[in-house]
């Protein structure tokens, strides 16, 4: 999946409901309203709640300002 893929303006988070954004070179989406990511295996989201994990504060942090430096560029 890249970030120019038109499949990731539909993907929502199976919990909240909201857009998830793309994680490089992790293969993941984020959501960083409840700070849960959920991997990308051989192309393909994975989106169940369960196959979220919660991330602790400081990778929160350090998720949410490459989110921003990427989206300002």
């Amino acid at each position: 999946m890249n970030p120019d893929d038109p499949l990731l303006r539909i993907l929502a988070c199976p919990i909240d409901k909201g857009p998830l954004h793309l994680l490089e070179p992790e293969a993941a989406l984020y959501n960083p309203r409840l700070r849960r990511r959920y991997p990308i295996l051989d192309g393909i989201p994975q989106l169940l709640p369960s196959s979220g994990d919660q991330v602790p504060d400081d990778e929160h942090e350090r998720l949410v300002k490459r989110i921003e430096a990427a989206e300002a560029s």
